[in-house]
């Protein structure tokens, strides 16, 4: 009963949030020191150089480092809104700031019927397990975009389009929120918002889209999947090594290109099968019920019906949802939307030639927005994810020696936490697939369910209205 208790009571939530948030601010203010190289140096020069640069009124096109598209000069520049403030400072106090929101985001979207605050409790224990990196990287920042996108799905679909967009352009990944968005709305508002965006900075910033050059130029870096071929062929006489190189700790050496070109493979075969995923589930019946089956029907006697008049046209219109069939009211729902997300990203994160530390904090995000869903079906996927940022912690900033130095210690913490995430992808995607794409169809028909199979719609809310 108390524990029961305290998952719904936003005191003890408040209470833990102000607890770990304060360490976090601790450590990255350097009132304490935590343990491992200085992660707060990417904020104090480089996040302030570029400032410095982006307050002329153009991006760092010169510098290798900067590989972001370009609204994140939003981040970059935030720290100008606490002007009394040392840049760094500033930036960790806004980056605290941004944590609060969405936890207060969470904590709305979790109350009512089919929901569960069990989403604002992942926010709050998860970001935390990642140590004071998550503050010292604008990627919380893009996280909230993220977020506040998956959880305007319901009901404002041009809403969560609009800021779909916005989150693409400060770092690309937030675009793949949009793949589990029933109906054009979301998607028009992405295309339309995102082209007016980008050409804004192309033609007022010079240098907007120099990071493509650099991003397409990186090699793998040490914490990747890829990765973990070179850590172990070091001990058997590979003769690349490891190099600072485009900002980052790289693999350089025989065969780099070909891992490279692999993981680049993998994760064109993980679109693939996202937009398998879409048309496949496109075509079939909303999402199941959860431990719900249709009970034998009955046969009942006719029943007279009175005559009905004639609808007009203009009362209902195709795209209405009133004209609309169950099954394509019910096809895309909002847990839907937060589970395609979440599988989506994993699958990005899982084949990319980087895995940042930071890149941790994406996937927080989007567990916490599944888990606020009671319908999810991605509870085992989201405790996995919880897992490997506990992991992560330990490979990056606490053991990182190891890891660059390819040690046993470093070779298993990568293989651990790189293993975890993989199985959280994989376990994601089949429970999506099987939540959505219906099998044991009469003759593949749209609404025709196998045996055992709830007609019932989901408890919570469709993701767009059309």
């Amino acid at each position: 009963m108390v524990a029961r208790s305290a998952g719904r009571s936003p005191v003890w939530l408040v209470a833990v949030w102000g607890a770990t948030r304060l360490l976090l601010l601790l450590f990255v203010l350097k009132v304490l020191v935590f343990p491992g190289p200085d992660v707060t140096s990417d904020v104090s020069v480089i996040y302030r150089d570029w400032y410095e640069v982006l307050r002329t009124g153009t991006f760092p096109s010169d510098d290798v480092t900067w590989q972001y598209p370009p609204a994140a000069a939003f981040a970059i520049l935030s720290p100008a809104l606490l002007p009394f403030l040392e840049y760094a400072t500033a930036f960790f106090v806004l980056a605290c700031a941004v944590d609060a929101a969405v936890l207060a985001l969470l904590w709305r979207a979790g109350r009512g019927s089919g929901r569960s605050p069990r989403g604002a409790w992942v926010w709050v224990v998860g970001v935390p397990l990642l140590g004071p990196t998550v503050y010292a990287r604008y990627d919380l920042m893009v996280t909230a975009v993220a977020v506040a996108a998956l959880l305007a799905a319901g009901r404002h679909a041009r809403v969560a389009g609009a800021l779909a967009a916005v989150g693409a352009l400060l770092k690309v990944w937030p675009a793949l929120v949009l793949v589990g968005m029933g109906g054009r709305r979301p998607w028009v508002a992405a295309a339309v918002g995102g082209a007016g965006l980008a050409g804004l900075f192309a033609v007022t910033m010079p240098g907007a889209f120099a990071f493509l050059t650099f991003q397409r130029e990186r090699g793998v870096e040490v914490e990747s999947l890829g990765a973990l071929v070179f850590h172990v062929a070091r001990h058997f006489g590979w003769e690349g090594g490891v190099l600072l190189n485009y900002g980052s700790m790289e693999f350089l050496g025989p065969h780099v290109d070909t891992v490279s070109t692999v993981s680049m493979g993998l994760s064109a075969a993980a679109f693939g099968w996202l937009l398998l995923w879409r048309v496949r589930a496109a075509r079939s019946p909303g999402p199941r019920s959860p431990r719900s089956r249709s009970p034998e029907p009955q046969p009942q006697p006719p029943q007279p019906q009175p005559p009905q008049p004639p609808e007009s046209s203009e009362s209902q219109s195709p795209g209405s949802p009133s004209s609309r069939s169950p099954s394509s009211r019910s096809r895309f729902a909002a847990h839907t939307a937060a589970d395609a997300a979440f599988v989506a990203v994993l699958l990005f994160t899982v084949t990319s030639r980087v895995i940042s530390p930071q890149y941790l904090v994406w996937l927080v995000g989007l567990a916490a927005v599944c888990r606020c869903f009671r319908p999810s079906r991605m509870r085992v996927p989201v405790a996995l994810v919880l897992a490997a940022s506990l992991v992560t912690v330990l490979e990056f900033p606490l053991l990182f020696a190891d890891v660059v130095a390819s040690t046993p210690l470093g070779i298993a913490l990568l293989a651990v936490r790189n293993g975890l995430l993989v199985a959280a992808a994989l376990v994601g995607a089949r429970a999506l697939w099987r939540d959505t794409v219906r099998r044991g169809s009469a003759g593949g028909r749209p609404g025709a369910s196998g045996p055992g199979i709830s007609r019932a719609p989901s408890a919570d809310s469709p993701a767009t209205a059309g």
